[in-house]
């Protein structure tokens, strides 16, 4: 079974002078959601949404052309696709000749969809830049001094009346579990049930901070902390990472019951 690794993550990789879909690596999704306790119907629905800056070929005539894009992996997808192998990939269709950019993107929904186990979209252009609305807790004066690994033993709610918010942080940053690179993140929490603290909520993202683990992975864990410790009756986490090598990831996971309600966007400093 593959894992982190056995990618191309901290090594020196030739830069791909042709198209090389065999540069996708699918990581299986089973050992982080084991660890988690997630061996059975997953209690959340939603996406790895990659937004791609720098996507690159040539047309029949050979002159080079550009675009941007956005692609969904599904959450339910037995395997998640490996940022750097996801970038060598791309990076070998700058000198491919394609006849438009619809042949472009079916071409790489295609690759992709076989990586990841399951059906991959991708949609020309990116969301606008926007703010994710919500109440942001990075204002908050407080002392923190725990910053690894994640404890959510900060995590409280208030066992009174049920409220529907939207809570934010742009202050999130995990570490990538193979090369220890950090990952900056901004987190949206939008749930529905006893109200949290919000000291908290802050402390608890601060927990992530020297913590090593996989963007997705992070959201997840968040995502069942959350309902497990707080008692959320509806919840929607959304991380939006900030760009590396032309990509950035934005995973979100959400109830059932809210899984269709989402407006993408880009954080600011996407």
């Amino acid at each position: 079974m593959n894992t982190p690794y056995d990618s191309s993550l901290g090594r020196e990789v030739a830069y791909p002078a042709h198209y090389a879909p065999e540069l996708l690596f699918p990581i299986p999704r089973t050992g982080a959601r084991e660890a988690l306790g997630l061996t059975g119907a997953l209690p959340f629905s939603g996406h790895d949404r990659w937004h791609l800056y720098e996507l690159a070929w040539l047309d029949p005539r050979g002159k080079p052309q550009v675009a941007t894009a956005t692609l969904w992996v599904p959450a339910d997808s037995p395997n998640l696709v490996e940022s750097k192998s996801l970038k060598l990939y791309l990076n070998s269709l700058n000198a491919t000749r394609l006849e438009s950019l619809e042949a472009v993107l079916e071409r790489v929904a295609v690759d992709l969809s076989g990586c990841a186990g399951a059906t991959v979209r991708l949609a020309a252009g990116l969301p606008p830049v926007a703010d994710a609305g919500g109440e942001s807790l990075d204002g908050l004066a407080l002392d923190i001094d725990h910053y690894g690994p994640p404890r959510p033993g900060f995590l409280q709610a208030d066992a009174g009346a049920t409220v529907t918010e939207t809570l934010t942080s742009a202050l999130l940053k995990s570490n990538c579990p193979v090369t220890g690179q950090p990952d900056w993140a901004s987190v949206s929490i939008r749930y529905r049930g006893p109200r949290i603290d919000r000291a908290g909520v802050l402390r608890y993202l601060a927990s992530f901070r020297d913590h090593a683990e996989f963007h997705e992975q992070c959201v997840e864990r968040i995502f069942l902390d959350l309902v497990q410790h707080c008692g959320c009756l509806s919840l929607d986490v959304e991380a939006r990472y900030t760009r590396r090598g032309g990509l950035d990831i934005n995973p979100r996971r959400a109830t059932a019951d809210w899984a269709a309600a989402h407006r993408p966007l880009r954080d600011p400093r996407q």
